[in-house]
């Protein structure tokens, strides 16, 4: 990766530090299902039934990854358009049709637009939804899933009008904040004057508990799409690692995966490692379980139907899917023993406890 050699010689000079991963677990996708058309027929089930169309998640899926796996994190994908749900708004900063997403809808803020919500609309929902979450501990702000193909100060403007608007009701909640670019981890520092690492540590949190969102696949095109893994993530992650390090930032991988070949197996033990070697790393949430995949897989099979990392999950022929051949093998075996179980979550971290 390319990256800045002022920031690279900065984070070389600095001493090597103990790193502590305090959150760890699984995305959970379901809550932004129902709405894909594949003639791109603006409104197709909205606002959808619960239950049928789009669920959270299954219980009993998150009690055995929290009694089992002995995870504490669970990243909850769902669409705005839907408005009553909490942590990962699953909108592309996008808003008004999910149809064809993540291309489609009018890009939040975009004032040539005069379908698109404005920043200041965008805002108001996130006090919203902070004023009904400010009193659980345990609830983190994910304020938008990959913005991309947009300007970065239009990104900037929205992520600050809703950090500025969720500490305005005095939620003290963890706020988690993306990128331009799909959130990428790879291309963070690229992209000249557009480049994430020139925006999002100018963001202002008057209470300064704000977390970078990464997202980071291991495939040719970072797509999450492919079976084989060509792009290893430890040396892609090193602009991103060395930016967070210069600026104080600590950060979350809350999307990542890989399929169960050789090369993939080998590259998430190593970006496992990496994030608990690397103190600006303080969790992670693994693409994806949840309760509508079925045999359906969310990431890295090409197309082909093995399943997903929701517990019991198994391929279309039956076979053993992604939760056997990668969750249990590979990434649960990665949950720290000790994670923090109680307290509020905060970028300088709690006690860690092991579960029993």
């Amino acid at each position: 990766m390319k990256f800045s050699p002022t920031i690279a010689a900065l984070a070389a000079s600095l001493p090597a530090v103990s790193a502590t991963i305090y959150f760890a677990g699984v995305a959970q996708s379901s809550g932004e299902f129902g709405a894909w058309s594949p003639t791109q027929t603006r409104g197709t089930g909205l606002p959808g039934r619960f239950g049928v169309d789009y669920a959270f998640i299954s219980n009993s899926g998150v009690d055995t990854m929290i009694d089992t796996h002995k995870v504490n994190l669970h990243r909850v994908a769902f669409l705005l358009e839907r408005m009553y749900a909490i942590l990962d708004p699953h909108n592309y900063m996008r808003y008004n049709d999910p149809s064809s997403q993540p291309f489609s809808g009018s890009v939040i803020g975009n004032t040539s637009d005069p379908t698109a919500v404005t920043t200041a609309q965008f805002a108001a929902f996130w006090g919203e939804l902070a004023r009904r979450f400010a009193d659980n501990e345990k609830v983190l702000f994910g304020l938008m899933n990959e913005p991309h193909s947009m300007p970065s100060q239009l990104v900037f403007d929205n992520l600050q009008a809703a950090i500025t608007a969720i500490r305005a009701t005095g939620a003290k909640n963890m706020i988690i904040t993306p990128g331009n670019n799909w959130s990428g981890g790879h291309y963070w520092t690229k992209g000249g004057d557009e480049a994430n690492s020139k925006w999002i540590h100018k963001l202002v949190d008057p209470i300064k508990n704000l977390a970078v969102d990464i997202h980071e696949y291991l495939d040719e095109d970072f797509s999450g799409s492919h079976l084989a893994c060509t792009q290893d993530p430890v040396p892609n992650l090193v602009g991103v690692t060395s930016w967070l390090r210069h600026h104080g930032l600590k950060a979350f991988i809350t999307e990542f995966g890989g399929s169960n070949t050789t090369e993939c197996v080998g590259m998430l033990n190593g970006f496992l490692d990496y994030m608990n070697e690397n103190e600006e790393y303080i969790g992670w949430t693994a693409w994806a379980a949840g309760p509508f995949w079925g045999p359906n897989s969310p990431c890295c099979t090409d197309q082909r139907q093995y399943g997903s990392l929701e517990p019991g999950s198994k391929a279309s022929d039956g076979g053993p899917g992604l939760y056997d051949t990668v969750w249990l093998p590979v990434i649960s075996k990665k949950v720290p023993t000790k994670l923090q179980w109680s307290g509020p979550a905060n970028v300088t971290g709690g006690v860690l406890t092991e579960r029993v």
